[in-house]
């Protein structure tokens, strides 16, 4: 037992519980006791009563009632362990170490910590002085408050090689010391150890441990030609990532008062989250979520929720968070996800949206059990007898996985229902008890939706918004067609879905332009079309309208100008006027031939060739530009340098093939061609 009964009695002894109840309840002396309103509820007369003599408080309102370490376990959220040693802490009495060694280490940790805190104070010195004019600019771009920046100790490196390394060698600390917390970078390689950070941000940093104690730092490079963006302290004997979380110390007894327990990526995500008065919002740190992290998160919250970026690589996130927790899913204890308006980080949402925004995408936040069942039939063919079998093999395998047995047995009931909505026909067809379809009235399989589904998960001509055809009787949600996004339909038609995306992307415009005036290009790239990754959604929607209008025998028209026509007249009928417009708005040149009307059926293949290409290519490059900034951050080796590199190069060759594009077929003097 760490805490023996005597040390506890001393600690009551030296701290009354009218001095611990009064630093967070406005006492009144009553008689010989001390009264005040409950800090447990709320309530207009005081029913919560402090007595010193007897040790105790006693809650009337909500029947609660102990000592000074049970009320600091209350109110803060701390466990038994931790409201000791902040009692202790406050009364100036030294915790009792288990046995010598420990408290050697427990020593050399301090002294550790008194080394970070050190250079805490350092780059919050250099901030505030001259050398620090640029970094505040940057913190003012951000929109990061100086009262902000005080709030989360941020500071600034100076780009000096040994600045801080001569700063705390005046101050008396060992070079061996520097080296052991991080700060210096050292190896049989390096002659003279010198400053990890230089010319950075040191934001969000630092990272503090539950104590509120320093322990690690990272920084954000101010200068755009640097290996890595950002930088983030080593392993060492305070700092292991994965058993941390940014803001964990405030986000604890913020969630503890109520707030929601958010997750974002990154540390200027959290800045901006606490800024717009979500103070539950923590993050990883420079790592994927881990088991220690996943069981912080519990302790916190029963179902914290995940917020990931809207992009690919965010989605990829969510799913790896998805399948670590579900073998530890127990009962209340779960995920909810929400993806941002893809393009856009936490930072960029409340600058545009404000509180307002947050709030809509956390509304939309979806269950786990959402984002495995979204994984599972994404882009998934399931149109024979074994595919569906080996889709039913996957989920069910995914909930063997489940320790509990209760959770495991609600999970298998769930997903048993969605194959059933999802697969089995209007009637005379059942659900197998065992898992398996069977056939019962010899239909020939096909997914229940309204209209005429299509492989591509849409709906045909005479479906949603076009007309001129029936209707089909309503069935459960058809197979996703498209990347998993949570958010309601609300939140797709809110302005924060509109506000800074509003504009497509010109290639994404182009190739939308492209179909829309060649319709007869789906006869041969129909699938093509429908595996392409688009980034804004109503991109998404557009092209679900024109592959749905093409259905409708566009195709049997006998002249290209006429296809382009009729498809126009059908998506300005099913509602897509205004999308049509910002495809428009999207083109801010005109010198892309092929994608024009009357361009020739060779300049037309040629540019549209040239688009997708390109289009793909940089879709691949952004996710692998991720990873090896990722990589570098972690490992600031040179094969990361190498790849980092590499990767930029190939992105500004993509920018200058993009160029050629433009002009192509202008001058070429074809004409075009019936199809």
């Amino acid at each position: 037992m760490r805490f023996t009964p005597q040390f506890l009695d001393e600690l009551r002894a030296r701290l009354s519980v009218s001095e611990v109840v009064g630093k967070r309840v406005k006492l009144k002396k009553a008689g010989r006791e001390w009264k005040g309103l409950s800090p447990f509820q709320q309530e207009k007369t005081p029913s919560f009563y402090v007595n010193d003599q007897k040790g105790f408080y006693h809650d009337f309102s909500s029947g609660k009632h102990g000592d000074i370490i049970t009320f600091v376990m209350e109110t803060d959220g701390l466990p038994f362990a931790e409201a000791v040693e902040r009692l202790a802490n406050m009364a100036g009495l030294p915790l009792p170490a288990v046995t010598p060694d420990a408290a050697r280490h427990e020593q050399r940790r301090k002294s550790l910590h008194d080394v970070m805190d050190l250079a805490a104070k350092f780059f919050a010195e250099t901030l505030a002085s001259r050398l620090g004019a640029k970094a505040r600019g940057y913190l003012a771009d951000r929109a990061i408050s100086p009262g902000t920046q005080l709030q989360f100790r941020l500071g600034y490196a100076p780009p000096d090689r040994f600045a801080l390394k001569e700063h705390l060698g005046k101050l008396g600390i060992s070079v061996d010391d520097m080296v052991e917390t991080g700060l210096l970078v050292a190896g049989n390689d390096i002659p003279v150890p010198y400053d990890r950070f230089r010319d950075r941000v040191m934001f969000p940093f630092p990272i503090t441990d539950l104590r509120g104690r320093v322990i690690a730092f990272g920084g954000r490079a101010l200068e755009k030609d640097v290996p890595a963006k950002y930088l983030n302290s080593p392993e060492t004997p305070l700092f292991h990532k994965g058993d941390n979380l940014y803001n964990h110390q405030t986000a604890r007894k913020a969630t503890h008062d109520g707030s929601a327990l958010i997750v974002v990526e990154g540390y200027v995500d959290v800045i901006a989250m606490v800024t717009a008065g979500f103070a539950g919002a923590v993050a990883p740190l420079g790592t994927a979520l881990t088991e220690s992290q996943l069981a912080l998160l519990w302790k916190m919250a029963d179902e914290p929720i995940l917020c990931f970026d809207g992009d690919r690589a965010g989605q990829k996130a969510a799913y790896r968070a998805a399948d670590l927790a579900l073998p530890f899913l127990s009962p209340g204890k779960s995920l909810r996800f929400a993806l941002l308006p893809e393009g856009q980080d936490p930072d960029d949402l409340v600058r545009s949206g404000g509180r307002g925004a947050i709030e809509e995408v956390i509304g939309a936040a979806r269950p786990l059990a959402d984002m495995i069942w979204s994984r599972e039939l994404e882009g998934g063919n399931f149109a024979t007898p074994e595919r569906r079998a080996a889709l039913e093999a996957r989920i069910r395998e995914l909930t063997n996985g489940i320790r509990d047995e209760v959770v495991r047995r609600y999970y298998r009931d769930e997903f048993v229902e969605r194959l059933q909505r999802t697969f089995a026909p209007e009637a005379g067809r059942g659900y197998g008890g065992r898992g398996n379809f069977r056939s019962g009235g010899g239909r020939p399989f096909q997914p229940r939706a309204g209209g005429s589904a299509n492989r591509f998960g849409g709906q045909g001509f005479g479906g949603q918004g076009f007309g001129g055809g029936r209707r089909g009787a309503p069935g459960p949600t058809p197979l996703p067609s498209g990347p998993y996004q949570a958010a309601s339909p609300q939140l797709a038609a809110s302005p924060i879905m509109k506000g800074q995306r509003s504009a497509i992307s010109r290639r994404e415009a182009l190739i939308l332009q492209c179909l829309i005036n060649h319709p007869w290009l789906l006869h041969d790239h129909l699938e093509e079309v429908a595996a392409l990754e688009l980034a804004h959604p109503e991109a998404h929607k557009l092209r679900a309208g024109i592959i749905a209008a093409f259905a409708n025998d566009h195709h049997h028209l006998p002249e290209p100008g006429e296809q382009a026509e009729k498809m126009r007249g059908d998506l300005d009928r099913g509602g897509f006027s205004q999308v049509l417009q910002r495809v428009e708005n999207g083109i801010t040149t005109q010198a892309v031939w092929g994608a024009r009307e009357g361009a020739a059926r060779d300049d037309v293949l040629a540019t549209w060739h040239q688009l997708v290409v390109l289009h793909r290519q940089w879709h691949s490059l952004l996710r692998e530009l991720k990873d090896a900034e990722l990589a570098l951050g972690e490992d600031p080796s040179e094969a990361n340098l190498a790849w980092l590199r590499d990767v930029k190069a190939r992105m500004a060759e993509v920018d200058g093939t993009e160029a050629l594009i433009e002009g192509f077929g202008e001058l070429s003097g074809r004409l075009q061609k019936s199809v």
